[in-house]
């Protein structure tokens, strides 16, 4: 692992640590599931869909989340994290209990 990405680590760990529950959970959920629309975030993640559109605006303010056009139906959005870990070769965000 690299110092940026070891450092970009390290500051998401930081924003998330700052953020409500819900927010993590649906960060994780992406994390784990990757990109999503908001009905199947609710879904994945069991909470109410005006938590998780509270939570995905809290990320993207955030800058840890983004939303692009759901090209199966253009009347929804998808959303990703910011920089797929997939893609990077980086290993998940771990969060303690405490942080929750």
């Amino acid at each position: 692992m690299t110092d940026e990405s070891h450092d970009r680590e390290d500051d998401v760990r930081t924003t998330l640590s700052e953020l409500p529950p819900s927010a993590k959970l649906v960060y994780k959920t992406l994390e784990y599931e990757g990109p999503l629309t908001q009905g199947q975030l609710a879904s994945e993640s069991l909470l109410p869909t005006r938590t998780v559109r509270y939570a995905l605006s809290t990320l993207e303010d955030e800058g840890l989340v983004t939303e692009a056009l759901y090209i199966q139906d253009a009347r929804k959005r998808i959303y990703s994290l910011t920089e797929d870990r997939a893609e990077t070769g980086t290993e998940p965000v771990a969060l303690s209990a405490t942080n929750w």
